[in-house]
């Protein structure tokens, strides 16, 4: 059988390295997060590292969460927008856009023509900018939040906030759709001119909601029934 290259260059490092020592055991100390441990501190870098990504982001509590999602729908002009199943009722009970409910016959066409999509989140990422959807309750399908051209998304804080991705990937389930978005969609050509809006949502508003636990996306034996449904429509 004849030799290839491939063949030659191996048997060359082979016998090249056949004689070297053992490489040494060399402890693996990197730090996991690089942001002090306080939940003020790794809210408020979240914050900075999402509107670094030109996300838009808000901070309220409870009561003032439907409200300002209404306001934003309507800073917006959004006339439609995709419920989730799960979402909250209360987060538009004073929305007066209208409301299309996920389901069968919701195609990406019918989509694109709902202006915008509002979700809860698995996790955020506060060194990365990053908002994980493992399309849990409130959160939806994957389409939901790639063709609507405006995203809203809460975050509830500081329960669903980690530091790091390190820090994240232990509280996901590796089976689960993951989706991670860091802002808004965007791309660059060769000459670094940004367009937004090519692969997703142009427009990303965050909303950081501090005090009670009022974002789906509890433990995992909370979320069965529409895990099965989500992941039957994907």
């Amino acid at each position: 059988m004849s030799q290839t290259s491939r063949d030659r260059i191996l048997a060359r490092i082979r016998s090249a390295v056949a004689t070297a020592p053992e490489a040494p055991e060399v402890p693996r100390t990197y730090l996991t997060r690089h942001v002090p441990d306080g939940p003020d501190a790794v809210l408020d870098l979240l914050h900075e590292n999402l509107a670094d990504y030109r996300a838009h982001v808000h901070r309220t509590d409870p009561a003032g969460l439907p409200g300002l999602i209404a306001r934003l729908l309507d800073e917006r002009g959004a006339r439609s927008v995709v419920v989730p199943p799960g979402l909250p009722e209360a987060w538009l009970a004073e929305c007066g856009a209208g409301r299309v409910a996920d389901g069968p016959g919701l195609t990406p066409a019918v989509l694109d023509s709902v202006d915008a999509v509002v979700t809860g989140c698995a996790l955020a990422v506060a060194e990365t900018g990053t908002l994980v959807l493992d399309g849990g309750p409130g959160q939806g399908r994957r389409a939901l939040t790639l063709v609507p051209d405006l995203h809203v998304c809460v975050v509830r804080a500081p329960e669903q906030v980690v530091a790091s991705v390190p820090e994240a990937l232990p509280r996901l389930d590796p089976l689960r759709a993951l989706t991670w978005i860091s802002g808004p969609s965007a791309t660059s050509d060769i000459e670094l001119d940004r367009v937004e809006g090519v692969h997703g949502p142009r427009t990303l508003e965050v909303v950081l909601v501090r005090g009670a636990r009022t974002v789906s996306g509890g433990p995992a034996t909370d979320r069965e029934a529409t895990d099965r449904e989500a992941t039957d429509r994907r």
